[in-house]
């Protein structure tokens, strides 16, 4: 980029529960730079290790001629779309990784070229919500169809490993993860992505006119998410358990059961809510199925587990904790988020089958750790896109215990903003949103509602795109 400030997108708060007001707005932006330095020209990869001493990055990235998205799986492509809409080098990333599809059983590798490691079942879901994401928002149907050959053999793949339980049964070979141990069998975090993986691909076959293999989609989906409760979910913790052979609640699966709607009813995800804070210390959660570790990743999704439970302030105290210890230790560089750490606060963790990821390993800069900044778009701000381009929209802010917030940011349609403010028991919204554009508002009380000065009926209406400011008495 030749400007890295030329943000198309935006976010501010002033947190009063924090020392620093600005630490909230601080974290977003931080999320922002992460993934900017996380793009790199297509030759410019890293080459492998045994360069002794010192590094060389003048190894190929993979078969396309621009800039690209590092790490392997695309799970920072909200970060991208709400801070710089230029979505060129997920798109250039997402050929890297069909590139790398094994011609025979479909599966994609975890990592693009020149490391092209290979096994795991999580990280070729992660690339197919990917190119889902691209397509929200770019609206860039094109891309969608030149890899649909690879894309639906590699979605294959994945259910070919569903057996007559209903869940994915995933084997040694493909349980490679962020670190985690135990990813192997009916795992709840592989299976919970195995899930979102089989609704967006629903609605890309729609989009590409594949109407049956959107309805086959769908029905496996559903075998899921019912396998998924009936296996899983344990109504004495109120969690989901990481298999149904053993009594272990993980981070993962759990946050990403609710953040992708594999929860049946809202009091599941109240008692998900709850529970995952069994794991809090000081500086963030402690995984179980990781001991001794944090992963900002996890906690990531976790964050948007407790805004979709409708516990807001508890996941701006899980930000103020985890990346509030990111931000201000000595051990950072206060400007990018850390790949992962111990309880104690060591740089590095513990990865899988006892590998460590010291602090001479550990990225200060991961993409991976930039969970809070779509998550206070998407959440506190309340503004998301629902169909390509933002065609359509939703504005539900949760307002977490602060006084005003606001942000947005651009699709290919045009620019997405929302402003709000709760004084003296009185909510303001500004909406801003295309014009042939629709969406859905929720707002957070239960009072009268006026629409740009006319009385409305409830807290829940929907608005054609344009200018719009709703006032509500709490």
């Amino acid at each position: 980029m030749s400007a890295l400030r030329d943000y198309t997108g935006y976010f501010y708060t002033q947190d009063s529960g924090s020392e620093d007001a600005d630490f909230l707005t601080k974290i977003w932006y931080g999320g922002a730079y992460t993934v900017q330095t996380n793009i790199i020209g297509s030759m410019t990869a890293r080459k492998p290790a045994g360069l002794t001493p010192g590094w060389a990055n003048n190894a190929s990235g993979g078969p396309v001629d621009g800039p690209i998205l590092v790490d392997g799986a695309k799970r920072d492509s909200h970060t991208r779309q709400v801070s710089v809409s230029d979505l060129v080098p997920l798109q250039n990333s997402l050929f890297v990784m069909f590139s790398t599809q094994n011609p025979t059983t479909g599966a994609l590798n975890y990592s693009g070229p020149p490391i092209n490691g290979q096994g795991s079942d999580t990280y070729i879901s992660w690339s197919l919500i990917g190119l889902y994401n691209y397509y929200l928002y770019s609206g860039d149907l094109d891309t969608v169809q030149t890899v649909w050959t690879n894309y639906t053999k590699a979605v294959a793949f994945l259910e070919s490993q569903m057996d007559t339980s209903g869940l994915m049964n995933v084997t040694e070979a493909w349980s490679n993860d962020w670190g985690r141990e135990g990813g192997t069998g009916h795992n709840s975090a592989a299976n919970a992505l195995l899930y979102q993986t089989l609704i967006t691909a629903a609605e890309l076959a729609t989009a590409t006119g594949n109407t049956a293999l959107a309805q086959a989609y769908s029905s496996n989906a559903t075998t899921v998410k019912a396998s998924y409760n009936k296996l899983l979910w344990d109504s004495t913790a109120g969690m989901y358990r990481d298999n149904e052979t053993t009594t272990m609640h993980p981070e993962d699966g759990n946050s990403l059961a609710v953040v992708y709607n594999l929860t049946q009813t809202p009091e599941q995800n109240t008692q998900i809510s709850q529970g995952l804070t069994d794991f809090w210390t000081d500086i963030g959660p402690v995984t179980p199925e990781l001991a001794d570790t944090i992963i900002p990743f996890i906690g990531g999704i976790e964050i948007q587990a407790h805004f979709i439970a409708g516990n807001g302030s508890r996941a701006l105290d899980l930000i103020r904790k985890e990346w509030g210890y990111i931000h201000y230790t000595n051990l950072s560089v206060h400007s990018t988020f850390l790949e992962g750490f111990t309880a104690n606060g060591s740089l590095g963790y513990r990865g899988a089958a006892g590998y460590d990821y010291d602090d001479s390993y550990t990225s200060h800069s991961h993409g991976w750790s930039t969970g809070p900044t779509p998550a206070l778009s998407f959440y506190l701000i309340g503004l998301q896109v629902t169909s390509p381009k933002g065609a359509t929209w939703r504005v539900a802010p949760v307002l977490s215990g602060l006084t005003a917030a606001e942000g947005g940011y651009e699709t290919p349609l045009g620019w997405f903003g929302v402003k709000w403010s709760l004084e003296n028991d009185v909510f303001t919204i500004t909406i801003s949103t295309p014009e042939g554009t629709s969406g859905t508002v929720t707002l957070p009380g239960s009072g009268d509602v006026q629409v740009d000065g006319q009385t409305a009926g409830n807290s829940e209406m929907t608005l054609s795109g344009g200018n719009h400011t709703l006032v509500q008495k709490m």
